[in-house]
């Protein structure tokens, strides 16, 4: 996306995302701000965390964030969007920065039943 990001993560603990987040901004704005040549702040506001307690909101959450760039005019099709977990998800390719959901292996009894499922996701 072009002036937002999506990030669905499952923390370890209670503080986990908080503390992601946290470390992420920091290093992410330094990076940026010393390959650009710039100071201050990129980001507009805070960070908005909403709790996805459910398989079903889970897998709409999936749904959502992978057709954010079709929606938007990016792309076709969300496995033309190198930044999300369509990919891993739906086609089996591995990216070390994607470790899947728990809820995600109940999609199916193994990896090409759960992708095949994970596609029809998108399906219509």
């Amino acid at each position: 996306m072009t002036n937002h990001v999506h990030l669905l993560a499952t923390p370890q603990d209670k503080d986990g995302l908080s503390r992601m987040i946290q470390a992420l901004g920091r290093k992410y704005v330094q990076y940026f701000n010393d390959t650009y040549g710039r100071t201050g702040t990129l980001w507009e506001g805070r960070y908005k965390p909403t709790l996805v307690d459910s398989e079903h909101y889970l897998l709409t959450v999936y749904r959502y964030i992978e057709l954010n760039p079709v929606r938007a005019g990016m792309v076709n099709h969300a496995s033309e969007y190198p930044w999300s977990s369509y990919q891993s998800n739906a086609i089996g390719k591995e990216i070390a920065l994607i470790t899947p959901h728990s809820e995600y292996f109940n999609l199916g009894k193994d990896k090409e039943d759960r992708q095949q499922h994970y596609r029809q996701l998108f399906q219509g």
